[in-house]
């Protein structure tokens, strides 16, 4: 669990809406919290994937969680609020939100960029998690203490070449958090970026058709610092972008 040692129990009572909960990064995610005593809310596009995690979470003993099915390219302003309503109606609060769903696209030179693929990529990666983050604002100052965390890249720091809309979008994801972290500085609300580093995900697969994803950590072991920003051992975080792996 990477050097944020979490107690067993650290998550109970709290209720965590995770995005992209049906694969990778966001599966394991849900699973974690799950585990600590989350509540966890599932949110993802593919319902097969959502229940399976769903099932998993029950059959484990865990707080039985909620499902979302939601497609983040089509969702609007009226989805996000709409689901706000019915968290605060069913929870009564929000103690943590988990934006890990997110588009690759596809790596070409700048001057190949598609338009749609770039609206696209923009619009799941940083225009929802704004818009979703926004509506759910009201319920999340519910909590005593409320954590949002957005996952940032390497890409999303320094540009690389053919890395185009998903690395403009991941600066645009780091400048939201900064923004939103310096506005709700002094609140019960606090703002930090997740950078996952080379994960054993299908998006990295993608992204590396080359790579040998033996060498690379799985997604269970990059949870010490998720659950660390999710419980209130982090009270104090905010503004941060950390390493899930450090350099």
């Amino acid at each position: 669990m990477n050097n944020y040692p979490i107690p067993a129990g650290s998550l109970q009572s709290k209720v965590i809406l995770v995005t992209g909960a049906g694969d990778g990064i966001g599966r394991c995610a849900a699973l974690t919290f799950a585990r600590y005593g989350a509540t966890v809310i599932l949110l993802g596009r593919t319902v097969k994937k959502l229940e399976a995690v769903y099932d998993e979470i029950v059959a484990a003993g865990a707080p039985e969680p909620a499902i979302v099915p939601l497609d983040l390219k089509g969702a609007t302003a009226s989805h996000y609020k709409d689901m706000a309503t019915t968290i605060e109606r069913e929870f009564g609060k929000l103690d943590g939100v988990l934006h890990n769903a997110g588009l690759l696209g596809v790596l070409s030179p700048f001057e190949h960029i598609n338009l749609a693929s770039w609206q696209d990529i923009m619009q799941i990666n940083v225009t929802s998690a704004m818009l979703m983050t926004q509506a759910l604002m009201p319920v999340l100052k519910k909590a005593p203490a409320a954590s949002v965390v957005f996952t940032s890249s390497g890409v999303g720091r320094t540009g690389r070449a053919y890395w185009g809309p998903y690395a403009v979008s991941k600066f645009a994801t780091e400048g939201l958090m900064q923004v939103m972290a310096d506005e709700y500085a002094g609140t019960s609300v606090r703002v930090n970026c997740i950078n996952p580093g080379a994960t054993r995900t299908a998006m990295r697969a993608k992204a590396y058709p080359g790579e040998d994803p033996m060498n690379l950590k799985t997604p269970e072991e990059l949870m010490g610092l998720y659950l660390y920003l999710m419980s209130d051992a982090s009270k104090s975080e905010n503004g941060k972008s950390l390493d899930a792996q450090p350099k």
